[in-house]
């Protein structure tokens, strides 16, 4: 028996009781997480931080209005059932996540928020064969579908035109500091320094297995290297590019990818063909690099190719002659 599993109960299981304190501590989770959402919000992005207040509000409505209805129907103790007590419930997805990956995917996930609940709770009135029950979801499900009602109106009423603007270019700066910066420095790092000890090992000894070795060795090497070194030299406080552990991530995980993209066609036993293949796949990293550049970080496109490829061209002829000479 999986451990966990056994303590769960079966929606179709719950009383009328059970089910409407279900939704009293959905609904309570659900406030403390829009709360929680205006809180990280608030110094950025205050207009959406007040959206979010609402919301948080309004859940608190809708709990004391479900409270009203448990004590004039069960009494005054409400049973502690919570959404991991219960099979196949909707589940929310930890705030420290959706946090850490921008204000759009905060937006969308509290429209998701609302939708499943909607969902759930319309699937499981038209399940239900009690009356009372199937009313009873019927009207959460009814409530649910208003909330997203409500929050489309709230983000009208707070974020104006000019508001989203200027947040959706706060929220875009962000991500590009955090995320797309050091990935894009990994991505060249991985790309182009590891052409030169990966090619003069292919070159020299004319072996797939022991390039690939050297390359995987290069790749993940610099990968390691690159996260601790762009996690350990900036706090992110005062140069405002995000936690150190998401740019230690991004730019080690794209060092590694763009070391291990020339280095995995080694895989292939005849060498002549995994060389091949290997130099497409290095045309395409530094291509690609040339495209981040031009869209992300508003290089221009000429300046970019002249920089990666001219570069990359250069420790790849570098390697290769090393190697054969």
């Amino acid at each position: 028996m999986i451990p966990g599993l056994a303590t769960r109960r079966k929606f179709s299981d719950l009383s009328e009781r059970e089910i409407l304190a279900l939704a009293i501590f959905s609904e309570e989770d659900d406030a403390r997480i829009y709360r929680s959402y205006a809180e990280g919000l608030r110094a950025d992005y205050p207009a959406s931080a007040k959206v979010f207040d609402e919301m948080a509000a309004e859940e608190d409505e809708h709990r004391k209005r479900l409270i009203e209805a448990f004590r004039a129907r069960f009494g005054e103790v409400i049973p502690l059932i919570r959404r991991e007590h219960v099979a196949g419930y909707y589940a929310r997805r930890p705030v420290w996540l959706i946090e850490g990956l921008g204000l759009d995917r905060i937006r969308a996930e509290a429209s998701a928020m609302e939708q499943d609940a909607a969902r759930f709770y319309t699937a499981a009135a038209q399940a239900s064969t009690d009356a009372a029950t199937r009313k009873l979801l019927g009207d959460l499900a009814a409530a649910e579908a208003g909330h997203k009602t409500r929050a489309d109106a709230l983000t009208a009423e707070h974020l104006e035109p000019e508001a989203r603007e200027t947040e959706d270019r706060l929220a875009r700066r962000q991500f590009v500091l955090t995320w797309v910066q050091p990935g894009l420095a990994g991505l060249m790092d991985g790309s182009v320094s590891t052409l030169a000890p990966i090619f003069a090992t292919a070159f020299a000894t004319r072996d797939p297995h022991t390039t690939l070795l050297v390359g995987l060795a290069a790749s993940i090497g610099a990968g390691i290297s690159m996260g601790f070194t762009e996690a350990a030299h900036d706090d992110g406080v005062l140069s405002g590019r995000g936690a150190p552990w998401k740019r230690g991530i991004a730019s080690g995980v794209m060092t590694t990818l763009g070391g291990l993209g020339h280095a995995l066609p080694y895989l292939i036993a005849d060498f002549w063909t995994a060389t091949t293949i290997a130099f497409v796949v290095v045309f395409v990293e530094l291509w690609a690099i040339v495209w981040i550049q031009n869209r992300f970080m508003d290089t221009p496109f000429l300046r970019a190719t002249f920089q990666v490829v001219l570069g990359g061209a250069l420790v790849f002829a570098a390697g290769a002659l090393i190697g054969a000479g």
